[in-house]
């Protein structure tokens, strides 16, 4: 786990795809048609199935002040088709817009790596070279974005690059808020939802931002968790549902002489927790795990218990379908096609993969971002679970 990716060197090789600045009409036509084409396949699939876009975040510090972001991102109705890409300084991207017309411009001040889903440009999850981290969260039912303006595409940009202009642009928390008025976010098209945002900066502010009523608000999110839906206050409001969970095991209690009721075993202080895979019971047992886990002394300790605290959100690829309805994917693993993590001060990012449960590492220390080309590869190079057998001899 510990050998991280050096893709500066990596990224000449056979297989990576270091495509050109998207400065020729032709190229961001197409590129524009083939997105809405993408994202409406997609919305005509959810709205016909009802498939669960569930992402799970929370947020761990170390003895040394590290501070690591993990998710999970789920899509339990066809492969993602994710990749991983690194954006280089001076890079410049074009936005998508509902009608085909070229978007907002931006060029990237910050190089970054992150998870794409569909399409390189749609970045789902990243860390940048300034150790700003952004990631893109479902927000179903809840969010309400600007209505689209053809008058007014050159300031526009679809919901899924909104993490890639974050990341490419600025270095804080703060510049993002000062910043959110000069752009107008929309939807690529009207059936794919909504989304919201969590946003950590290297001083460990974090945010989380929802466009509801036409407007963006950002929350500060001192616990570090996020899910989806309901929005970021009702779930911390709900929190306190459960203010009777506590670690450990619950007492023992005498009824009656000779009549004492004890812990079959252990975790008894957290009886009743939610279990079942909705966003607001995802959301508590993210919360209430990530309290109680052990402080390790390094980031790198830290970032293998994300993992495993992570583990306890997959979700099994059959819970979310009904089986009379014969759309259960034969082809995915698990619902949770990717999980991440991100070290912000050791400037690395973690991902594993449903196909692939070995731990990856993208390490920005290592790329020089003023020279390294865009760069876009598969997560795994074969999507098959590595399996050792053990020789006895």
């Amino acid at each position: 786990m510990n050998n991280c990716v050096h893709l500066w060197q990596v990224s000449g090789k056979k297989g990576l795809q270091t495509p050109s600045p998207l400065t020729c009409r032709p190229q961001i036509d197409n590129m524009m048609k083939a997105g809405i084409l993408v994202l409406s396949a997609i919305a005509l699939f959810m709205a016909a199935s009802g498939e669960s876009r569930a992402c799970t975040g929370i947020t761990l510090m170390s003895k040394d002040s590290s501070r690591v972001l993990a998710r999970t991102c789920e899509w339990g109705g066809s492969y993602l088709q994710s990749r991983y890409v690194i954006v280089p300084r001076g890079y410049t991207q074009t936005a998508m817009t509902p009608d085909g017309a070229p978007g907002l411009e931006f060029t990237a001040r910050y190089g970054y790596a992150g998870i794409s889903v569909m399409q390189d440009s749609f970045v789902t999850e990243g860390l940048n070279e300034a150790g700003l981290s952004a990631g893109l969260f479902f927000f179903p039912g809840y969010g309400e974005y600007e209505d689209y303006d053809p008058a007014r595409s050159s300031g526009t940009l679809v919901d899924v690059q909104l993490a890639a202009w974050i990341l490419g642009n600025f270095s804080t928390v703060e510049e993002v808020i000062s910043s959110i008025d000069r752009i107008r976010v929309v939807a690529l098209t009207p059936e794919t939802g909504t989304a919201h945002w969590r946003i950590c900066d290297a001083s460990g502010r974090q945010v989380v931002l929802e466009i509801v009523g036409q407007k963006p608000t950002f929350h500060e999110n001192r616990l570090g968790v996020l899910t989806n839906s309901p929005g970021f206050e009702w779930q911390m409001t709900n929190l306190n549902n459960y203010v009777n969970l506590y670690p450990g095991n619950a007492r023992p209690q005498k009824l009656a002489e000779g009549v004492e009721l004890s812990s079959f075993g252990a975790g008894t202080g957290f009886r009743g927790i939610p279990g079942d895979v909705t966003p607001p019971s995802r959301f508590v047992r993210a919360a209430f795990y990530q309290t109680t886990a052990p402080r390790y002394a390094t980031g790198f300790e830290t970032v293998k218990e994300t993992f495993q605290i992570l583990n306890n959100f997959d979700i099994p690829i059959g819970i979310e379908h009904d089986p009379s309805s014969g759309t259960v994917p034969d082809n995915l693993p698990s619902a949770t096609q990717w999980t991440t993590s991100s070290d912000l001060k050791a400037l690395r990012f973690y991902y594993r993969t449903a196909w692939n449960s070995t731990i990856r590492c993208i390490d920005l220390k290592s790329i020089n971002f003023d020279k390294v080309k865009f760069t876009s590869a598969p997560l795994d190079k074969v999507m098959d679970q590595p399996v050792e057998f053990i020789k006895v001899k």
